[in-house]
């Protein structure tokens, strides 16, 4: 009697966990829908792996969370990925008329803006101070939020008059908010960088592949289809 021989499928390849800034919230799902996500503020998820979280990597919006990881040995040396703009958003039909930015010198109004720890906070707070627009801080009643999701949620549901947050975010609620244009030369150097972290039990080589996907092809027309800036190719 023949006897039948049995071969094993292949395990699938298990996923990844990855802790990434919440502006990234649309374009890494499709870029690598497979994996796990963990969308949060950059610096938020940045203390959570140095407690100890299940990340296997990080993908921040700024370099410091990256960079801090990596000299405390936390992570590998981070790559920078994408670079974004920091714009303004209005609700629909722009109930603050506000023409420009400059409008929210006079005061008296609703604004949403990131907290001072997470980037979009510091990318605001320095685009102001180059356009010397920092009052607007103190002159208007200001919602602070933890990350960029919370600011597009506010503006959209014109819970604020405005709110300050990356283009990308602005594209992903580009049905219920208009996007008002900063000026380039005010423009902080907004730079996503992405490590793969260092520790007990992490999936090292799963996070490698993720991070050659991030880098290639198709992480850089995911990113550029999400709106976001590429550095130039390594």
């Amino acid at each position: 009697m023949a006897l039948a021989l049995c071969l094993a499928a292949p395990a699938a390849a298990s996923a990844i966990t990855v802790y990434a800034a919440a502006s990234l919230r649309e374009a890494f799902p499709e870029m690598a829908p497979a994996q796990t996500y963990n969308f949060s503020g950059s610096n938020e998820l940045a203390l959570q792996i140095e407690r100890g979280a299940p990340a296997d990597v990080f993908a921040s919006a700024a370099p410091e969370e990256a960079q801090e990881l990596f000299q405390k040995g936390l992570c590998s040396r981070p790559v920078t990925f994408a670079t974004n703009v920091v714009v303004m958003l209005v609700p629909n039909g722009n109930p603050g008329h506000l023409k420009s930015v400059y409008s929210l010198r006079q005061g008296g109004h609703t604004i949403a803006v990131g907290i001072p720890g997470v980037p979009i906070g510091g990318y605001t707070r320095e685009l102001l101070a180059r356009m010397r627009l920092s009052s607007i801080l103190t002159n208007n009643t200001v919602t602070l939020e933890k990350n960029v999701t919370g600011i597009t949620a506010k503006v959209a549901l014109g819970a604020v008059e405005a709110g300050f947050a990356y283009v990308t975010d602005g594209r992903i609620v580009s049905d219920r908010v208009e996007i008002i244009r900063l000026p380039r030369w005010a423009q902080p150097p907004v730079r996503y960088q992405a490590c793969i972290v260092h520790r007990a039990g992490a999936d090292t080589a799963g996070a490698q592949k993720f991070m050659e996907v991030l880098t290639g092809k198709r992480g850089r027309t995911a990113l550029k289809k999400g709106g976001f800036g590429l550095p130039p190719k390594a």
